[in-house]
Parts: structure tokens; C-alpha cells; sequence
């Protein structure tokens, strides 16, 4: 894709955050949005800031985790404008714990929405968009799709998942000779409300809701230069994108010592829980 100048995207997670960002970027550049979310108040704003640019809007609330809505929402998504060209399989949650104390609900929770829901928002929307000719699928991962980290465990195997899925449906669409673009996108700390509405498992020395919200404090890169990434990307027909400088430093930590940085997260980790114990 060379411009997206009347192209249709379908954006999933469009309330706030990455999501919204893109979509009021994406409507600047001329394109016409399919917008989802759970939170039909972040997403009736995020369309009004969308319908200022002229392009056609439509929104619908839809939970990813779910087969059914997301094969509708694509439908209903062709149904209204015609045809789509991009989905971005943006929705997304975290939850902090302990492998041990993790709570089979809420890993599973988390499992249906982070990688479920990618599986199925490239499944509904996949055929439509080989119908339109062009556009592309970009998945998020994350920098948790490239290292492992304590307390994770369940955010890790998502993302992990997520990374593998994607890069095998880039190859098998290039077997194919398809015009079709797939990009597995690796965010690092995005000013996002993604750690404040994380689920937590309290683990004395490992997990606390205090840190885990203190958490964002130190993301440093912001929706709207991760939407710029996103776009320039699809643009540029990329295979990865790494958004922020702590996404390329951990890929290059990741390189560069695959299995001792684990011992370094350990290391730190032992530190922290030493002082969370004393406090």
C-alpha cells in the first residue's frame, strides 16, 4: 500500500490509547475507519475526533474474545463501506502474577483477548481484504513477545503466541504471491491506561497493585508517535516494527544474550523483592 488516501481500516481497541491515536491518524491521511471497542464511551469520542477529517465512520462495540462478534463486525464492516483494507488487531490487557497464584479465570481471560482475539480479527477480516486486492493485517505483540519476564507468564505466552502467528501468516501470504502486507508490531512503554486497568494477583515480594500501577510511570513513548510508527510501517509494507527506544534496546539485549538475560531479570528482581519485603 502506497497511500491510504481512501482505503477502509478496521481498528479493534479504538478507545483510547494506540487505537485511537492511529484511527485520528489514519482519518488525516483520508482514511475511512471501522472503529471497535468494549468502552463505547472512549470510542464515540475517538470517532467524533475521526469525523473531523471527512472520512466515513462507523462504530460498533465488540468484545475480541468473542468468535461471533468479530466475524460479524467484519461483515457489518463490508456491509457499510464497501470493502476493507487493513485490520489492526490492537485490543489488548494485562494482568500481573505469579504462575503459582495466577488464577485459571484470569488467564484465560487474558488468553481469549490478547491472542484470541488477533487469531480471530485475522480470520474474519483476512478473506475481505484478498476481496479488496490490497491492504494489510498487523497484529500487536509487544516487547513481552521478545523476552520473558516474572510475573507475565500469561501477557508473555500471548504475546509470544502472537509473534509466531503473525510472522507464519506473513510467509504463507508471500508463498501465495499476495499483494497483502502483514506486520507483528512490538511496543514498548506506551503512555497507555494498559498497567492501570491491569487484573492483579498480590504476591507478597513478587506482586503488588501499587507497582504494577506505578509501572507506567516510566513508559516514555506516547499513542501518538506509536501511531506514526504504526502507520509508516503499513506504508512501508515492514515485517516488524519496534515502537520506542526501549523496545529496540531490549531486542538488542534479546540478540545479543537470548538465555543470561534472564539471569539479569532475576538478579534485579531478587533486589526488588528484597526491599518490597523489608518496606
Amino acid at each position: 500500500m502506497k497511500t491510504l488516501q481512501d482505503k477502509v481500516a478496521a481498528i479493534t481497541g479504538a478507545g483510547s490509547g494506540i487505537g485511537r491515536a492511529t484511527a485520528i491518524l489514519m482519518a488525516s491521511k483520508g482514511c475511512h475507519l471501522a472503529l471497535s471497542d468494549v468502552n463505547e464511551t472512549g470510542l464515540a469520542e475517538t470517532a467524533a475526533s475521526c469525523q473531523q477529517h471527512g472520512v466515513k465512520v462507523t462504530t460498533r462495540r465488540v468484545d475480541v474474545a468473542s468468535r461471533e462478534q468479530m466475524y460479524a463486525w467484519a461483515d457489518e464492516v463490508v456491509r457499510d463501506h464497501g470493502l476493507v483494507n487493513i485490520i489492526f488487531n490492537n485490543a489488548g490487557v494485562a494482568l500481573g502474577a505469579t504462575v503459582e497464584d495466577m488464577a485459571y479465570e484470569d488467564f484465560e481471560w487474558l488468553m481469549n483477548i490478547n491472542f484470541w482475539g488477533v487469531v480471530y480479527g485475522t480470520k474474519a477480516f483476512l478473506p475481505h481484504i484478498k476481496t479488496a486486492g490490497d491492504g494489510a493485517v498487523v497484529n500487536v505483540s509487544s516487547v513481552f513477545g521478545l523476552i520473558a519476564v516474572p510475573t507475565q507468564s500469561a501477557y508473555n505466552a500471548a504475546k509470544f503466541a502472537v509473534k509466531g502467528f503473525t510472522e507464519a501468516l506473513r510467509e504463507e501470504l508471500e508463498i501465495e504471491g499476495s499483494p497483502i502486507g502483514v506486520t507483528c508490531v512490538h511496543p514498548g512503554g506506551i503512555k497507555t491506561n494498559i498497567a492501570r486497568n491491569a487484573r492483579v494477583t498480590e504476591t507478597p515480594g513478587m506482586v503488588d497493585l501499587k507497582s504494577t500501577r506505578d509501572f507506567e510511570k516510566a513508559f516514555t513513548t506516547t499513542p501518538e508517535d506509536a501511531a506514526k510508527a504504526v502507520v509508516g510501517a503499513i506504508l512501508k509494507n515492514k515485517r516488524r516494527l519496534l515502537i520506542g527506544p526501549d523496545a529496540k534496546l531490549i531486542d538488542i539485549v534479546q540478540r545479543t544474550l537470548p538465555t543470561a538475560y534472564q539471569s539479569l531479570l532475576v538478579a534485579g528482581a531478587k533486589i526488588r523483592r528484597r526491599k518490597m519485603l523489608e518496606a
